[in-house]
């Protein structure tokens, strides 16, 4: 794969947010572009230093801020950032914007100006066929490199705002509009001196600035969202030819999961529990997930996390830090998580029912939607009793139509792998003079 008159191969750069979810919807479409002879960078925080490069890709590396002292281990920026503000998970979506999403977006935006010279330097050294960028706030260096550029949104598709749509990291009904303005005016009053901070920074570095409810401008070439056509959301204002979805976009397993031998035979149902790699640091919630699954008939997988060393498995249990969920995934009944764009798309991908936990940000708008769509069921993170999370995992095993749903979904979504697509879609976005 070459550029126009061009013996080198096409350069793709990927730029992913500094999180394990964009981060490997990127990988599986970069493992696609090389296959077919492309040249992929990946540009990722020191803290995932060596982790791309595993994986077969070159990598480059730059801070959102300075370095710390000591060690980091991969996404420690945002780690760091959710320990000391988890007091804020345990309230409601409307209450989080100002002790919650708020100083995320602050971070963000002080990390764009940070970034900026460092990822301009990259960029020419590189000098990249295309960059793809999937992160939630513009960077003007990418807006300037001199190439095509990609908007990748692997959050929930209501990021990119609809009037007609419930608003973003609300988790509210798409059936009932009752409380979206007074969400969408606390927002606003909550981030909006920080979107006009971020534009007008855009702007002296110049590059388009995002529209003035927005951190994110939409890209002039091509723009990608990750979401099932099964869940789609009816939007009243149709998005224009620049923009294609993505249904799943499932890289292939680092390695094999094999079912350890004391969770091996009978017929009892395999729960997955995977809060993510922020979710699972909230270790009296995972205490209390496995204090209840450790008592239920369920054999469990768990996604350890970050805190592993402090957890204790029940006998009915087997997990490990981190798993190779896509290798997980087809081996399980159905999954806990805590609603992650990256997971709720895999397990739609596999077939596989959900309860889901929601934390922050888009989670709560990705468990709304599961279960408005009966792919599963929604429940209150802290609040729940131990009889409804039982009650929710036999419904989710036990409701033939909704399973059978699942299963059709998941051998169309299979039959045309998202990564080919998105390949196919950037690579016409490269070629083009």
């Amino acid at each position: 794969m070459t550029g126009p008159g061009a013996a080198d191969p096409m350069t793709v750069v990927f730029f992913p947010e500094g999180a394990f979810g964009p981060t490997n919807n990127c990988v599986g479409i970069g493992q696609a572009l090389q296959r077919r002879g492309a040249r992929v960078v990946f540009v990722v925080e020191e803290s995932f230093a060596g982790s791309l490069r595993a994986q077969g890709f070159e990598e480059r590396h730059m801070r959102l801020k300075p370095a710390p002292a000591g060690p980091e281990e991969p996404g420690q920026f945002w780690k760091d950032f959710i320990r000391e503000t988890a007091p804020e998970l345990r309230r409601p979506p409307i209450e989080q914007l100002a002790g919650l999403v708020r100083p995320i977006w602050a971070e963000l935006v002080e990390g764009s100006r940070f970034v900026d010279e460092r990822l301009g330097a990259i960029f020419a050294e590189l000098r990249p066929s295309v960059i793809v960028e999937d992160n939630v706030v513009a960077f003007p260096a990418v807006l300037t490199a001199g190439c095509p550029w990609v908007r990748m949104v692997s959050c929930n598709p209501l990021e990119v705002e609809d009037a007609g749509l419930p608003p973003a990291l609300s988790g509210l009904p798409t059936d009932d509009d009752r409380n979206w303005t007074a969400f969408r005016a606390a927002r606003a009053r909550a981030v909006g001196d920080l979107q006009a901070q971020l534009a007008a920074f855009v702007a002296s570095r110049g590059g388009s600035p995002p529209a003035a409810d927005a951190f994110m401008p939409s890209s002039p070439f091509l723009n990608l969202t990750l979401f099932p056509a099964e869940m789609e959301y009816p939007r009243t204002v149709p998005l224009d030819g620049t923009w294609h979805r993505l249904d799943s976009c499932v890289r292939a397993a680092p390695e094999a999961y094999v079912l350890p031998p004391g969770l091996r035979g009978g017929d009892r149902p395999i729960v997955y529990l995977s809060l993510g790699s922020l979710g699972s640091g909230d270790l009296p919630l995972m205490e209390r997930l496995l204090d209840v699954l450790g008592r239920s008939p369920y054999r469990v997988i768990v996604s350890l996390g970050p805190q592993h060393q402090q957890l204790c498995l029940g006998e009915n249990m087997d997990g490990a830090p981190f798993l190779p969920q896509p290798s997980v995934l087809p081996q399980v009944d159905v999954v806990i998580t805590h609603g992650g764009n990256n997971t709720v798309t895999e397990c739609v991908h596999h077939g596989r029912p959900m309860v889901v936990l929601p934390l922050f940000w888009d989670q709560h708008d990705n468990a709304q939607r599961v279960q408005e769509c009966g792919l599963g069921v929604r429940l209150p993170t802290y609040e729940f009793e131990e009889a409804a999370l039982l009650d929710a995992l036999d419904d989710c095993l036990t409701d033939t139509a909704r399973r059978a749903r699942l299963a059709d979904i998941a051998t169309r979504l299979q039959a045309k792998p998202g990564p080919e697509r998105a390949a196919d879609l950037i690579a016409r976005v490269a070629a083009r003079p």
